[in-house]
This record gives C-alpha cells, structure tokens and sequence, in this order.
C-alpha cells in the first residue's frame, strides 16, 4: 500500500527546515512512500524543491498560483497524491524512520479511516524549565494528560496525522478559512474541525499510536514567557470558537481541564511539598497562569461570538 506524504512550504527562509524534514520521509523504514510538496505561490521555493528532489521517482512537486494558505495547500497536495494514505508533515518537524511503518500497522490492524501519533519536543533554544509539561500544547508538542496509551481520540496534531485518501477526499479536506495565514489568524484548528465531521461521517476518530513519533523543533521564541502566554490567551479563543463552528468538539478540553484541576494541579501541589524547588514553584506559577489566560481567551470567545 503507498502512503503519500504532504509538506507544504511558503518561503525560502525555512527551506532549510523544509529539507530536512523531506529528508526524514526518504528515510522511512516503509518501502512504498511518495512525497507531495507544495510550494504555496512562491516560484523560488518550488524551482529549489525541482532542483533537490525533480528527479525523484517517488516524489510530486507543485507550485500553488499564488499564496492560499497552509489548509488549501495541503487540500492540493491530497488531490495530487496516489497513496490510499495521505499523511501530512510540517516544515518544522523531522519524523521517526518507523513512524509511517507504525501508522500503516494501526491503520490496517484497526481498520480506521486516520491514525495519528504524538509530536515530541525537539528544544531548539534548551528546554524551558518553567514551562509545564501539562502546555506543550502551546508549542505543537504533545502534552501531558493527552491519551491513555493507544486508541481512538478526536484528533491529532496537523503534522502527525494520516488519512485514508478516499475518506479525506470524500470530506472535502481541510476547511480552508480557519486559521493559518487565510481567515482569522487567531483561529486555530483545522484537523479538529475536520476530523469532528469525519467522526459525524464515518463513525470514527483518529487511532492513537504512542510509538508513531514526530519530533517538532521549538524555536527559541516560542519558549518566551511572553509569547507563551499570548498563545494561552487566543488558544482559549480559538477553543471557544471550535466549539461554536464544530459543536460538540470540546469534549477532550473539558476532560482535559478536569485532570489540571483535580489531578495534576495537586499532584505538583504534593511534589512541591515533598521536595521543594525552585524548579517545581515555576512550573506550578506558571501553570496557574497559563490556565487562567486560556481561560480568558475562551470567554473572550463567549462574548465575540455570543
């Protein structure tokens, strides 16, 4: 069975990225992979992908007409794949040689119509220690609390995440006006959206499989307190607006919150007490804060969209 792979890129200043996380799909352990790449308008960007890799047998190559965003590029690249599954990868992000391996075997063990598996932080800048493992979210990083191990789950991140190319197409795709660089720019979650009509469709959510691993490389502004808590603020908008276009998909926030308010929060409580540490104050300071912003956002959200 061919897996096609999407990576979509929009600017030259991340080709070095880009490159190395096309070089990470080459080095699959499984057999039959193609690559799609889409260069989102910029000729630049799509005369080095010809370049690198326009000799390639296994790879596809296209260049959108002018800049349509991230969820219509990757819509594209779909349309222009031949596998029975369609994955999609990041520019910031490397895969695990096994992941698609590890994915197909979920895929056809459980006869599912999309498979996920989680993204790990790869600490560009050195890992954070006051940011708590309970918000990698923030930082496209699979958090603390995510899943019991495998099995079904509403959706995955956009960049660890894999369709059956017939279920995808049949959805339409992504739904291109939320978020990223088209739409409203603070409103995050087009895999969540889709997948919430996939689960209306066909019954099902994306498998979980712990062991399908993307690494995601966190950029040194993305662990600045600043920029964290500006994140929290419309992560929680972005959340409310969800559950307004996508009714019911709130659900894994809410079971969420109720493990930080009533498992994890006292849980470093106790730790805190057991062994203090400067460490375990900023981290438990700064979960409380963050929580409190996300909370804020999402009744921003209330109020916006009333």
């Amino acid at each position: 069975m061919r897996v096609s792979v999407v990576l979509c890129e929009h600017t030259l200043d991340r080709y070095a990225d880009l490159r190395e996380a096309a070089e990470s799909v080459f080095a699959q352990s499984y057999d039959d992979v193609e690559l799609v790449l889409v260069s989102d308008g910029n000729e630049a960007v799509y005369r080095k992908m010809v370049d690198d890799w326009g000799d390639r047998d296994d790879t596809v190559i296209h260049c959108n007409d002018e800049n349509v965003g991230l969820l219509r590029s990757r819509n594209t690249g779909a349309e222009l794949a031949s596998g029975e599954l369609v994955a999609f990868l990041d520019d910031d992000a490397v895969a695990d040689p096994e992941w698609l391996e590890r994915l197909v075997d979920a895929y056809e063990r459980h006869d599912v119509p999309a498979v996920g598996g989680p993204m790990t932080p790869a600490w560009v800048a050195g890992k954070p220690e006051f940011l708590p493992a309970e918000f990698y979210w923030l930082v496209g990083v699979t958090h603390k609390g995510f899943a019991e191990g495998e099995g079904e789950v509403r959706n995955t991140f956009g960049s660890n995440i894999a369709f059956e190319r017939a279920v995808f197409l049949d959805l339409g795709g992504f739904q291109e006006n939320i978020g990223g660089r088209q739409g409203d720019k603070n409103l995050q979650g087009g895999e969540t959206e889709l997948c919430a009509r996939m689960k209306t469709r066909y019954g099902h959510g994306v498998y979980f499989v712990p062991d399908a691993e993307v690494a995601h490389k966190v950029f040194d502004y993305r662990t600045d307190p600043r920029w964290l808590c500006n994140r929290a603020f419309w992560q929680g908008y972005s959340k409310r607006g969800m559950e307004k276009f996508v009714p019911g998909s709130g659900g894994e926030e809410g079971d969420f919150l109720g493990k930080l308010l009533f498992s994890f929060v006292p849980e470093r409580l106790a730790g805190l007490v057991r062994s203090p540490s400067l460490a375990r104050a900023e981290q438990l300071v700064f979960l409380l804060l963050l929580t409190g912003l996300v909370g804020l956002g999402y009744l921003y959200g209330v109020v916006k969209w009333r």
